[in-house]
């Protein structure tokens, strides 16, 4: 069976499937049944014998102030309590360290989807910094893992157990032994060799309140005279727990809601109010079956994917080459293969969920020479 989603349904828990029985052999193109069903109780899932999940209170402690505080940031941005530049400004940042994540992290250096030149890789950096998400260097090789095996003990968000653990929970104890095992593991040559990635590691600590939070808060202090706490609170923190949230729904919503028109076997779904809140992220089911398209959807438009529309922009001004994306044919014939007959075909469905030996991008060992072959490569 298929899903589909909507904002009402990730809060709401409401889950949306397609009986594919409902579709008549003569007319294959005919839309598929929709049948709503409530989640009746939340799922329990079984630890690893073993293995007891120890919590890392810092961080516990961490995420209640700083939901504290964006809270109250809320209240001052709501209540008139801030300069309309202000909450502009705090957008624009938000903005830029969106990108660092999509653009930067995620596509560039744990995908290889694309190639930048050195001022692109420093912006991006920059950018990455501001996300406050780990150095470049560590999540890479977490977002690796997570495609090499996707939704199994070796993943750091392993959405099987729950909305709530892939959300934010996973941050919230020690990493399950086999994601540090799977990780040592996992290819980081490329980033090794890369200058910028190694001297933000070096330094992380010492950037991270520095761009992330003083220099953006300072600004509207500077400039237009804010109150600075008032600016620390909603440009420094609330900005940032929005930035976090909305990455998080990559990993937990659209591993549950959603349509899986490329892969029915894998937990990805594509999920448009994820791709827009995460600037294009929510096509996942297409983005796990070809990782390593920058694109990360088959959309040929920038419709809900503006980290495409940037990355094209950069490739236009000569920042960034070697896009590579996935041809139409090798597209359409995955999905007549795999797909779960939302896009247009119609497939049994086989009720596979985890995913070990998976691809994590271009140049993965795994990756298959049929894929290469077919691959476009834009310079």
């Amino acid at each position: 069976m298929a899903t589909s989603s909507s904002f009402a349904q990730i809060w709401s828990g409401v889950q949306v499937e397609y009986d594919d029985s409902k579709l008549s052999s003569d007319a294959p193109h005919s839309p598929p049944t929709p049948i709503v069903h409530r989640p009746s109780k939340p799922k329990t899932y079984p630890q690893q014998a073993g293995y007891k999940w120890q919590i890392v209170w810092r961080n516990v402690i961490g995420f209640i102030v700083l939901h504290s505080i964006a809270v109250y940031g809320f209240y001052l941005a709501l209540c008139g309590y801030v300069q309309i530049k202000t909450i502009l400004f705090m957008l624009v940042v938000a903005a830029c360290s969106a990108l660092g994540i999509t653009v930067g992290a995620h596509r560039l250096w744990a995908h290889r989807c694309y190639s930048a030149r050195l001022p692109m890789r420093v912006l991006l950096a920059v950018f990455q910094t501001l996300a406050f998400q780990n150095h470049i260097y560590e999540w890479v090789r977490d977002h690796r893992v997570h495609h090499k095996f996707t939704d199994t003990d070796a993943d750091p968000h392993n959405s099987s157990r729950g909305f709530f653990f892939s959300h934010m929970g996973w941050l919230m104890v020690r990493k399950h032994p086999d994601v540090s095992s799977k990780g040592c593991a996992v290819e980081m040559k490329d980033l090794e060799a890369d200058q910028v990635v190694m001297w933000q590691k070096k330094y992380y600590l010492w950037l991270v309140p520095l761009v992330t939070f003083l220099i953006p808060s300072y600004i509207p202090y500077w400039l237009w005279q804010e109150r600075f706490w008032y600016s620390f609170a909603v440009v420094g923190v609330t900005r940032y727990m929005i930035s976090l949230h909305f990455t998080w729904l990559v990993n937990s919503a659209a591993h549950i809601w959603g349509t899986k028109p490329y892969d029915k076997n894998i937990t990805p779904t594509e999920n448009p109010t994820v791709a827009l809140l995460a600037f294009g992220e929510g096509w996942h089911n297409y983005h796990h079956a070809f990782p390593w398209d920058y694109k990360a959807a088959e959309l040929g438009n920038y419709r809900l994917n503006f980290s495409t529309a940037f990355i094209d922009g950069c490739a236009r001004l000569g920042l960034a080459y070697n896009l590579k994306t996935a041809n139409a044919s090798l597209v359409e014939k995955r999905s007549r293969r795999t797909g779960d007959g939302t896009k247009r075909y119609h497939h049994q469905h086989h009720n596979h969920h985890h995913v070990e030996g998976g691809v994590w991008g271009w140049g993965d060992e795994d990756m298959g020479e049929d894929d290469k072959r077919v691959a476009q490569v834009i310079d």
